[in-house]
């Protein structure tokens, strides 16, 4: 899997994959006087700033947007504040994206990373191999519509007449759009039935007289007790992963 990630860092930062491979990384010079300077290149200071974003890159091209989206939204529809927490949420949302982008990751190890480390091709071959199986992903999970729009936004209207010709810097914005309405939808769907048991509750309280007990009290352990009956762990990873088109 590190080798994966090692293999996304070059699709994202292709510019520094690009750079002549020719330049030192370190400069050693010698001065009058016997001393020794070293001088670290622009090279390395790029791929040092790009390391930083390397985190941000991976959760926008994969899985983990809509997964921890729908997670957040479900603890809200329950009613638990802090638990699971932030990061029990992104601890499984990172696995669960693992699991879920395997296929995509085996492809490039195949067909990019493994032909570079054997050094059957170039660091820019393994590039534009390596985005292929990622770009074919989040083409699949991208609306037409929201690549329309960053196509139009750009001013490229009469430039790319298939989405498979859209370029990343387009693809991206456009596929993240369209995870973060997907989650919401689903996250709609999930709210729902917490929705209908809070009302049940708030009216037989209502009734009760009982004005003064704040509903989300007394509902938070019958949907807890839901959640837990309907087996809801179990149908929330299902359904993320169907989403995404695994078991199809």
């Amino acid at each position: 899997m590190l080798r994966i990630f090692g293999l996304l860092f070059l699709i994202v930062l292709s510019t520094s994959v690009m750079a002549d491979p020719g330049i030192p990384a370190l400069t050693l010079t010698d001065n009058a006087d016997g001393s020794k300077d070293y001088t670290m290149t622009l090279q390395v200071v790029a791929i040092m700033t790009s390391l930083s974003l390397l985190p941000a890159f991976i959760m926008m091209m994969t899985s983990f947007t809509r997964i921890i989206i729908v997670l957040s939204i479900l603890r809200q529809a329950i009613g638990l504040q802090q638990s699971p927490s932030n990061q029990i949420l992104i601890g499984v949302s990172l696995f669960l994206s693992m699991f879920i982008m395997a296929p995509v990751f085996e492809k490039i190890n195949e067909t990019a990373l493994q032909p570079y480390l054997n050094e059957e091709i170039t660091s820019i071959q393994a590039y534009e191999l390596g985005k292929e199986p990622l770009r074919a992903f989040m083409l699949s999970q991208t609306r037409v519509k929201d690549l329309e729009t960053f196509v139009q936004i750009g001013g490229m209207e009469d430039q790319f007449q298939d989405p498979q010709d859209v370029p990343m810097n387009v693809l991206i914005p456009a596929f993240v759009t369209s995870e973060l309405k997907t989650a919401f939808q689903i996250g709609f769907m999930l709210f729902i039935p917490f929705l209908i048991l809070d009302l049940v509750v708030a009216s037989i309280l209502m009734a009760m007289g009982m004005m003064m007990l704040s509903p989300m009290i007394v509902s938070l352990p019958f949907k807890l007790m839901l959640f837990v009956l309907v087996d809801g762990w179990n149908l929330i990873f299902g359904t993320l992963a169907n989403s995404f088109g695994m078991g199809v």
